[in-house]
Order: C-alpha cells, then structure tokens, then sequence
C-alpha cells in the first residue's frame, strides 16, 4: 500500500492522517502534495475551524523512506532537492495557515515526522510517545524546518545535542522544554487534540489567525515594527464583526458564537 493522507472532517475540525502503516506511517511526495492542497481547501473554508494532523496505528511518523532515499542516491541531485522542495512546501503551508493545527502523537515521531510535529501551532502527545532528530545516524543532516525550530526554542547546545546525537527524547522532556503543549495516556493522544480542537473552534477565527501570524514573524522583526503589526491586527479585529459579538456575550454573560 503506497503512502496517502486522509482528510475527514468532525465539527468544524479536520483531520489529516498520515497513512502508511507498513512502514510507520513514512512521508511520500504523494503525502506532501495532498498536505498542501488539503490545507489550501481549508484555508478558504468557514466551516472549518481547525486541523489536527494524526498518524495511523501506533506510529505519527517514521520520516522519510530510506528506501527511497537509497534510490534517489543513484538518480541526478535535483531529483531529492524536487522532493525536499515539496516536503517544506507543506511545511510552510501549515506555519502560514491561517487557523489551528496540532500535531497528535502516539509511538514516534522521527526525522521529517519530528519535522512535520514542530511545524503544528501544538502538539498533544501520549507519554511514551518519542521524538527523534535521527538524520545523523544515517549520515544525513535536517530538513523539513527542524533545525530552524529547535534553533529558535532551544539554546543552540542543546539543539546541537539533539540533532547530532539523533538521539530518541521522550515526550516527557519535550513537554518540560515547552515543545509538547498536552501530555496524555497512550492510544490518547489524538482525542485530547480534538477536545483542545474543539475549544479552539469555539474562538474568533480572525482572532486566532492574528495570534498566529503574531508570534510566526515576531522573532524577525524589531519590537518597533512589531508593535505597529499588533496595532493594525488589533483595530482591524476591533472592528470586525466578532468583536462585537465577543463583547457584547461577555457584558450579558451569554456564549458568543462566532462567525
């Protein structure tokens, strides 16, 4: 069975599946196009709230296919750089997104699976869930943004442990370091993300899609520039119409419904 993403929908919560079970759920280009697509589908569509990204079975995601990999050695360059092109497109797909995505995690999330998990606003994970930098123990180095994750969230001597090393960290310490948001009993992991989801889809939508533009360009800006980008978010939300619907349920004491 080739590599796929499934996509349901339950309330206003998609869910994406990482399938490939035989191998651990390990990542194709077919996995990558289906990402991108799906979240643009998404983006454009009110009914939908928030994503969460699952793998199926006992495993997120095992990374990419060695397999794979070993027949892309003897194929031209530009053959893997096309691949890897495709993976961080859905990378940044998911960080430009404009609601919610978590990441639930049961087994291991390993290489771009660990990649795949840090890219997601949060993540839920089942306590024996483990996550793994593990490029270097097959002679290789990051790719799908994880470098650039661990290198904003953690001091470098530690990212530089994690990623050389490729040794396995327990979702124990990823939570302590503030990397995993919700710790829970494995098997799970993905219904503590769809009740977290489900909080979620009860919030503003422009609300949120501000928050996470926020904090996504706030590590490149001076704090100037920044002030003047909360500024603009914070009269343009002012002004939309769910401010007055947020307001207005608090005074009354009342549940807003946003639209």
């Amino acid at each position: 069975m080739s590599a796929e993403l499934k996509s349901t929908t339950q309330d206003r919560t998609m869910v994406l599946t990482l399938s490939n079970p035989s191998q651990r759920n390990a990542l194709g280009p077919e996995m990558y196009a289906a990402g991108v697509e799906s979240l643009l589908g998404a983006g454009n569509n009110p009914d939908v709230r928030c994503v969460v990204l699952v793998g199926e079975g006992a495993w997120f995601c095992a990374g990419g296919s060695l397999q794979r990999l070993q027949a892309n050695r003897a194929r031209d360059p530009s053959v893997q750089a096309e691949s890897i092109d495709a993976l961080h497109s859905w990378i940044d797909a998911i960080r430009s997104f404009p609601k919610p995505v978590i990441a639930a995690v049961e087994g291991a999330a390993a290489g771009a699976g660990f990649s795949l998990a840090m890219a997601c606003d949060m993540v839920v994970a089942a306590r024996d869930a483990v996550f793994a930098a593990s490029y270097s123990n097959v002679a290789l180095s990051p790719d799908g943004g994880l470098s650039w994750h661990l290198a904003q969230w953690l001091p470098r001597q530690l990212a530089s442990e994690w990623l050389m090393n490729g040794e396995r960290i327990g979702a124990d310490r990823l939570h302590q370091l503030g990397l995993v948001n919700q710790l829970t009993d494995s098997g799970q992991a993905l219904a503590q993300a769809m009740q977290l989801a489900q909080k979620l889809e009860r919030r503003a939508p422009n609300a949120l899609a501000s928050i996470k533009e926020l904090l996504g360009e706030a590590r490149g800006r001076s704090l100037g520039d920044h002030l003047t980008q909360e500024r603009e978010h914070f009269v343009r939300n002012l002004h939309h119409a769910n401010a007055g619907i947020g307001i207005g349920a608090f005074l009354s004491k009342t549940s807003p419904d946003y639209q």
